[in-house]
């Protein structure tokens, strides 16, 4: 009998080399993970599917931690982290770097608010 694996699955990085992390949600995947599926948070406003400069662009590889969210709801750390409304899977402590100006002004004309997730500067 053929065990059924939860969607959320795919969003758990499938190898420890590659790994990027969003720069607008921190999640953290594979480069192909990314390219492949995009953001599980973000696609909708990064459009990193399919498209590896936009990977490059809204992730980073240099983030420090792991967190691995299951139940996103019912977590002070996800809280803490402002990731409680974010889809289950594996989220950077803190990611470096800064999204480009650009999508930044595009953001915001959205009405999204931007962040950084640099927590190396504050």
């Amino acid at each position: 009998m053929a065990q059924h694996i939860p969607a959320s699955v795919e969003s758990v990085p499938k190898d420890l080399r590659n790994l990027r992390a969003c720069l607008l949600c921190s999640m953290v995947k594979t480069i192909e993970q990314f390219e492949f599926d995009g953001c599980d948070n973000c696609e909708e406003y990064l459009g990193m599917k399919n498209n590896r400069d936009m990977v490059y662009d809204c992730t980073s590889s240099n983030f420090d931690g792991f967190i691995g969210l299951m139940g996103p709801e019912d977590s002070w750390v996800a809280k803490w982290q402002r990731i409680s409304r974010m889809s289950k899977g594996v989220y950077a402590v803190s990611v470096s770097g800064k999204l480009p100006s650009g999508i930044i002004r595009e953001l915001k004309s959205q009405g999204i608010a931007y962040k950084s997730r640099d927590t190396s500067t504050n």
